[in-house]
């Protein structure tokens, strides 16, 4: 893509807007409607709770260390894990793609900010007391989603989950749902109204793609979450029977609904990630992105078939063999587009003026992992091996490979890659590759033996285990140190870097004229009006 300028300047008015009295100190970020300031708070935020959530990970993996430990009580393990579970999906990985899209979305189709500034911003302060419900709810009566992250009934009743802890876990999921459906209506009118003259749809960086559909995932499969929650909600606060047998409800219902939007939830925290990566391969490779109109269809088809295979998590709960072939025959389906993406990124790199960057480790990575996790998200589609390794630790591994290996390693790629632009400094490339090798060796000495351990037959949700499980829980515990000093060198590589880093010019990676996007053509940072005059897509 070629990017230009209109000769005719701004409206002086239209500028005025962004620049006129500029607020200073803390107000700066209070009262901000700058789509890139509130980019920059969701990404600080989200990796305040990862780290919330990776102190809960330790700590699970240090009870885990060697059987019969007892560093935790059984019920503090079970809150914990359902914290961890929590935190990782609906406060960080979710939040951090918003954060990312939301500081380079605008740039890259040359507006000057969101659709509605004001709700952005509202999506935004959302967050904090829907966090701050969900560790509350860790120090109140019953404790915190005791009834596991997924929260099943019965298993929600008041006679399994006393107190006010689960209502708080359920408040808390509730706000940050309507902060994901806000951000997703934002993002959906900001790409399809306020492009750059000449960016027709099909001219768009592929990550503006993968943003406007994942956040129509969003809009259409949020509610019906929204929906299961305030009918659970209501089951436990005023005796609505909605999923209580004895009031003819049904506990299979809401299985239904929570999976209707879980398993689109995969693809919301994957799909911003596989716009990132596709925009980094092209970047470090010299070359245009291989078979743009097909990666763009394939994504819509990976947005439409993930509406359709919820139902391979109740494979267990004895649902209709007919649901069952069906929807087995759908979760295959689905490897289909995911296929055409793989094979776009590895012909994209293919005879490539390849450079070995930290962005570029971490999205090689990231394709070699999501392999993994999609291979056995084939494996679990056939119904008689899911059965047998259902609730079992194999399904643990197939999550993080998909969840960890996917969604982590794409985001750690996406975060170098516009950290420079973002922050105007320039990290230290010799760490980032250091942090790229800790992470992708941990990551897989800590998942990779939970597929043994799965299909050995141990269960997942347990504080301790049987004993010949315990060299493999060994393993996985070093992996999770290991991810750890990995994670320590990346936070102090960049806040180092932010304070005292060398400034970084317009392009610092030196994009071709084919894989340079339009937020490479402006200063590092860019200016608060993102740009002086319109730019035009030639």
């Amino acid at each position: 893509m070629e990017a230009g300028t209109l000769a005719r300047p701004v409206p002086h008015h239209e500028a005025a807007a962004h620049v006129t009295k500029p607020r200073t100190g803390i107000l700066k970020w209070l009262l901000t409607t700058d789509h890139k300031l509130i980019g920059v708070m969701y990404i600080w935020l989200s990796f305040f709770f990862f780290s919330v959530a990776g102190i809960f990970a330790m700590v699970m993996r240090a009870q885990l260390m060697a059987p019969g430990l007892h560093i935790l009580h059984p019920e503090i393990y079970n809150q914990i894990m359902s914290l961890h579970g929590t935190f990782m999906v609906f406060f960080f990985t979710i939040p951090i793609m918003a954060g990312i899209a939301n500081y380079v979305v605008p740039i890259q189709i040359g507006a000057r900010d969101m659709a509605f500034p004001r709700v952005n911003a509202v999506s935004f302060w959302m967050l904090i007391p829907a966090g701050t419900f969900m560790l509350v709810s860790l120090f109140l009566k019953g404790g915190s989603a005791a009834a596991g992250w997924t929260s099943y009934p019965p298993l929600t009743d008041r006679q399994f989950s006393p107190g006010a802890g689960m209502d708080f876990w359920i408040l808390g999921l509730h706000l940050a749902g309507a902060s994901s459906i806000l951000g997703g209506i934002n993002f959906v009118v900001t790409i399809l109204n306020l492009r750059a003259p000449g960016m027709r749809l099909f001219k768009m960086p592929m990550f503006c793609w993968n943003v406007l559909i994942t956040q129509l995932i969003v809009v259409f499969a949020t509610p019906v979450l929204a929906g299961a929650l305030t009918m659970l909600l209501t089951d436990r606060m005023f005796g609505t029977g909605f999923f209580h047998p004895p009031a003819g409800g049904d506990p299979v219902l809401y299985q239904h609904l929570f999976w209707f939007y879980s398993h689109p939830a995969v693809y919301i925290m994957v799909l911003p990630g596989m716009g990132m990566v596709s925009q980094i391969l092209p970047a470090f490779s010299g070359k245009h992105l291989f078979g743009y109109k097909g990666m763009v269809l394939a994504t819509a088809g990976i947005g439409i078939i993930g509406y359709m295979v919820w139902g391979h998590h109740m494979f267990a709960t004895g649902i209709d063999f007919r649901l069952r072939q069906f929807f087995s025959f759908a979760s295959m389906v689905i490897a289909v587009p995911t296929g055409i993406k793989i094979w776009s990124w590895l012909a994209t790199i293919w005879g490539g003026s390849l450079r070995f960057k930290t962005p570029m480790l971490f999205a090689v990575g990231f394709i070699a992992l999501f392999i993994i996790g999609g291979i056995t998200g084939v494996w679990l589609a056939l119904v008689p091996f899911d059965v047998q390794v259902h609730d079992t630790y194999f399904v643990v591994a197939h999550l993080h490979y998909v969840l960890f290996g996917g969604s982590l390693m794409s985001i750690m790629a996406g975060i170098y890659y516009w950290f420079p632009k973002i922050s105007g400094k320039l990290y230290n490339e010799f760490w980032g590759k250091v942090h790229f090798w800790l992470t992708f060796i941990g990551m897989n000495l800590t998942f990779m033996p939970m597929h043994m351990m799965g299909m050995l037959g141990m269960p997942r949700r347990i504080y301790t285990y049987r004993p010949e499980f315990a060299i493999w829980n060994h393993i996985a515990s070093f992996g999770a140190a290991v991810l750890l000093v990995g994670m320590t060198i990346f936070v102090l590589n960049m806040l180092l870097h932010l304070w005292r880093g060398k400034p970084a010019p317009k392009d610092p990676w030196d994009h071709s004229d084919e894989t340079r996007t339009l937020e490479w053509t402006v200063t590092s940072p860019p200016p608060p009006e993102n740009f002086h005059t319109l730019p035009a897509i030639r």
